[in-house]
């Protein structure tokens, strides 16, 4: 499979100009701003920072459409403003001048953001570690008062499986592949599905890892980024901000959990969702990666994607991970 195989889909969202973004931005929220319109990097959606005429700085996020439905987005935008207002530190997006937090424009959704800085940390200490266990406690207790109206839910059964069956129905990999494919994601997922079986479900991040966690120095860590938020187990929001294998990070987690449980109590037996987590996200990863090349014919994140040599250490990796999972 080859790049230059499929034409670049040119639609408003790919067209979108430092004049229409600000000229958007200038309606929805009733005022003026500057000719500042720097692109930030995103690989879904498009977005900008932007400067409002008193100083402040604002971020308008355009929603890659066909991503999610204005429900799904709705879902995204509700729980922020639920954790905003029970002083979780998020940024919530700001209400626009019709005291709604979508804006449209062209078949596209837009929010706008005020401009948080901040720095990520790869490595937590004993205190960022209970920090963030306290941080995560209380997002997930207003996770907990209800769930999204349309918002994936994060299963083997249901999320996983629905992004095996869009890699394996499209063109993605070379064909005598599909077979080792199918089996190995089939067996992965007969064997984790019972797993998930009496386990909580809330709305949660979905992808928390370090790159959404901000230090503001004087204040605390915020989580940004709420796209991947999904119906799942608790216990995603916070293993993959562990420095490896659950088995190598048991100092991490009872830390982690001495703070979360300040707020929250902790199913401990989620635990043992860690791995049969680990995996599903190597099929998340894939699947957007294909999600990706299918709609505009390019790979933004790994140039190997869609090579013999890409699929094999694709395989590879399921298959250490399901022999891990299966030693458990």
């Amino acid at each position: 499979m080859n790049k230059s195989d499929k034409p670049k889909q040119e639609t408003a969202f790919h067209s979108l100009t430092p004049d229409t973004v600000i000229t958007l931005v200038e309606g929805a929220l009733g005022k003026r701003c500057t000719n500042l319109c720097r692109p930030l990097i995103s690989y879904i959606n498009r977005v900008y920072e932007l400067q409002a005429e008193d100083g402040s700085g604002l971020v308008a996020k355009f929603y890659r459409p066909g991503r999610w439905t204005q429900q799904g987005l709705q879902d995204e935008h509700d729980f922020l403003l639920e954790l905003a207002g029970e002083e979780v530190p998020v940024v919530a997006p700001l209400l626009l001048r019709d005291s709604s937090s979508l804006g449209s424009y062209n078949n596209i959704h837009f929010a706008v953001f005020p401009k948080k800085g901040g720095r990520s940390f790869d490595e937590y200490n004993d205190d960022q570690w209970e920090e963030l266990g306290r941080l995560l406690g209380r997002t997930h207790n207003i996770g907990a008062m209800h769930l999204p109206k349309d918002r994936l839910t994060m299963a083997p059964d249901i999320s996983t499986r629905q992004q095996v069956d869009y890699i394996l129905a499209g063109s993605f990999m070379p064909e005598d592949l599909l077979a080792r494919f199918r089996d190995l994601t089939d067996s992965l997922i007969r064997e984790i599905t019972p797993l998930f079986d009496q386990k909580s479900m809330i709305r949660i991040h979905g992808d928390c890892h370090f790159s959404n966690l901000i230090y503001r120095p004087g204040e605390s860590f915020h989580i940004i980024d709420f796209d991947d938020m999904v119906t799942g187990p608790p216990v995603q929001d916070f293993w993959m901000l562990l420095p490896g294998h659950r088995e190598d990070s048991t100092a991490e987690i009872e830390i982690f959990l001495e703070g979360y449980e300040t707020f929250r109590a902790f199913d401990m037996n989620s635990l043992r969702l860690i791995e049969p987590l680990r995996a599903m996200r190597y099929i998340h990863y894939t699947a957007w990666c294909a999600y990706q090349f299918a709609e505009d014919g390019e790979t933004r994140v790994d140039e190997e994607f869609g090579s013999r040599h890409y699929w094999q250490t694709e395989m590879g990796d399921l298959e250490d991970q399901l022999e891990r999972i299966l030693k458990m």
